[in-house]
């Protein structure tokens, strides 16, 4: 008789194996870290003895269940910022924290309360993608689970790299130091085609193809950025990654939620492993990804849970039964993804769709003993029938709950024994976590009672103040001065010819200013639109001076580029009222006495104002201002219209 470590006996085993046997009662024997066998209890009794012989006490004995997708250190932005669209959430609140807390420090914190909640959810094996990985590693590590750590990679900076190249270097590095550890597996993360670039795409995959490893990224989560992509680069997501070869690599792509049949046979073709995410999807609205047309198929497809600030848990219970249920609900088809489908996508298959099914997923000799124990015996799973093969499969997904899961075993060693932790301070952790929550409410607090401070975290802002003198003229016939103008011996530095549509932002503050989101179309002297350039300009606090001639020193600005939707900037900025204007605007830099000035010539579309001759400069003192208005009036003589009325009001104040 052959003496192993470990049998567990009295069990109602669900092997999820390629056969789907299942055993009661059953028992496994354990050698180490590895299956040794699994099969009925009296066979298994019969040829193997242990000094540790466990009762399961008629218990459902499992794989571990596999968190294909995730971003663990976000447990402790779990909340934080709540029922925004995706592109709001993550580059609005997300991003812009991150940037201000994400340390080493904050990573591990982070890593370790959520292996704490997935130990108890019966999650033995993850797949992470975020900062500061390395120290993601050695969190879960010390816990003790299984995990694929992949690292961020994306075309601006992050906490953990100032630039790409450091990244590179950061992730290179990674992956050497933790290539042959037994619970984690290095990979490297081009975070999505949206914020990589072909570049970093191609780099990745380089390097995931050098050390065999696998590429986690984010593809075809939303329908804008399907559509973003195809009116970029003429196809949609899926074509495009394969331009630029990426599934020469082990792939593992989240959530593909927008992908048409061919790109589901392509995905098929490319051997794609599919993280699916139905909470985060749909709490996001970003979707229902066809899982059941992959499956139909043989793609792998996993389930994850996503981040914790986007789900906001890490319960693969909740994730499984969603999973089927939305298959159903969405195909009108209650046979679609059967249960027992369910419980393999979360362990067998989400094995294969993470590229690591020779390790584990399943009750298999020879893969790593990573099991959990769920308890059948509460009221809510209270009672059950066993004359259908399946009605375990049934239990475990329409019936049994996270707090179900009893035991949990990852590489041969106990995680959690009778619901205690064994190698994480649960309490501890939460105490400490909640001091960072403190720190975060008060950074939030500041900055939401800011516009200045709201834009300046998207990023991108130029924090100048920038005043202008400038003053206004109304004028009947824009040709006519256009031509005094280039008559004149003015000279003219550039001259530009614009169709601009500003949308203004009001708030109930009027201290914090109006912000001015404008959408420059450049126009050639073909009348053709050649170019189209969007930004936003912060006009802030009220300090007008009217000088004797009328010219008005107007506004602090504030400038930065404007990368998003106008939807996106109302979703963020929330304008308690806005106001738009179209109008064209012929522009000429000229230079005067050694100074330059702007002069405009625009003409109002909406609303029907006419057309204005406005003249301004840029100034930073108030002295400078006086003088250069001396400028300002003698510019209004050269052009003819000394004799008219001047405005000295922005033109948002005229409507």
């Amino acid at each position: 008789m052959e003496k192993v470590s470990f049998i567990i006996k009295n069990a109602s085993i669900l092997t999820i194996d390629e056969e789907f046997c299942q055993y009661c009662p059953g028992a496994v024997a354990i050698e180490n870290d590895i299956i040794r066998a699994v099969g009925f209890e009296s066979d298994i009794l019969a040829s193997f003895t242990s000094d540790e012989i466990i009762d399961a006490k008629e218990k459902i004995l499992m794989p571990g269940l596999i968190n294909a997708h995730t971003h663990v250190p976000m447990t402790l932005l779990r909340g934080l910022a709540d029922d925004l669209r995706l592109d709001v959430w993550l580059l609005g609140y997300m991003m812009p924290v991150e940037r201000e807390y994400v340390t080493p420090e904050f990573v591990r914190l982070g890593t370790k309360l959520a292996c704490a909640e997935m130990i108890r959810s019966g999650i033995t094996c993850f797949a992470d993608m975020y900062y500061f990985e390395d120290d993601v590693a050695e969190a879960t590590a010390e816990v003790g689970l299984r995990a694929i750590c992949a690292e961020s990679i994306l075309k601006f900076p992050t906490p953990d790299a100032q630039s790409y190249d450091e990244s590179i270097s950061y992730s290179i590095n990674f992956i050497e130091k933790w290539k042959h550890h037994p619970l984690i597996i290095p990979a490297i993360a081009p975070h999505a085609p949206y914020t990589c670039t072909p570049e970093i795409i191609e780099k990745s995959k380089e390097i995931a193809k050098k050390y065999d490893i696998p590429l986690h990224i984010h593809l075809a989560e939303t329908q804008t950025e399907v559509e973003n992509i195809t009116a970029e680069h003429g196809m949609p997501v899926i074509p495009y990654m394969d331009t630029l070869n990426l599934f020469e690599a082990k792939v593992i792509a989240a959530h593909c939620v927008h992908i048409d049949p061919g790109e589901i046979r392509m995905v098929k073709n490319k051997n794609v492993g599919v993280a699916h995410n139905p909470s985060s999807n749909m709490k996001l609205a970003s979707g229902i990804s066809p899982v059941k047309q992959m499956m139909d198929i043989g793609i792998n497809v996993g389930i994850g849970t996503d981040g914790p600030a986007s789900n906001n848990d890490l319960d693969m219970f909740e994730e499984i039964r969603l999973t089927t249920f939305l298959a159903k609900g969405s195909s009108g088809d209650p046979t679609a993804l059967p249960a027992k489908t369910t419980v393999a996508m979360a362990t067998r298959i989400g094995a294969k769709a993470l590229h690591i099914e020779q390790i584990t997923g399943s009750i298999t000799p020879g893969k790593r003993a990573d099991l959990i124990l769920i308890d059948i015996s509460k009221v809510h799973n209270s009672p059950w029938f066993r004359h259908l093969p399946d009605s375990l499969y049934s239990q475990v997904v329409y019936a049994a709950k996270a707090n179900d899961v009893t035991d949990l075993m990852v590489n041969g060693k106990w995680l959690m024994k009778n619901n205690q932790l064994l190698t994480v301070d649960e309490t501890q952790l939460m105490i400490q976590g909640q001091e960072y929550a403190k720190k975060i409410d008060s950074f939030l607090f500041q900055r939401e009672s800011s516009i200045l401070s709201k834009l300046v975290a998207i990023g991108g802002t130029m924090e100048e103040e920038s005043l202008e003198v400038q003053i206004k003229v109304v004028i009947e016939d824009p040709d006519a001065i256009i031509n005094t103008l280039l008559s004149s011996n003015l000279s003219v530095q550039r001259k530009r010819h614009y169709h601009e549509y500003d949308t203004y932002f009001f708030f109930d503050d009027p201290d914090q200013g109006r912000l001015r989101y404008r959408e420059d179309h450049f126009i050639s002297d073909e009348n053709k639109v050649v170019n189209v350039r969007s930004r936003l300009t912060l006009i802030g606090e009220n300090r007008e001076k009217h000088f004797p001639q009328e010219v008005m020193l107007s506004r602090s600005r504030f400038f930065a580029p404007a990368t998003q939707s106008m939807r996106f900037y109302k979703e963020y900025f929330r304008p308690t009222n806005t106001v738009e204007i179209e109008k064209y605007r012929k522009r000429f830099l000229v230079s005067y006495k050694e100074t330059e000035f702007f002069i405009n010539i625009d003409t109002f579309v909406v609303p029907k104002l006419g057309s204005y001759l406005e003249i301004k400069s840029r100034t930073w003192s108030r002295s400078d201002a006086e003088y250069k208005s001396k400028f300002v009036m003698e510019l209004i003589e050269i052009l003819g219209l000394q004799n008219k009325s001047f405005i000295s009001k922005d033109y948002i104040e005229l409507i």
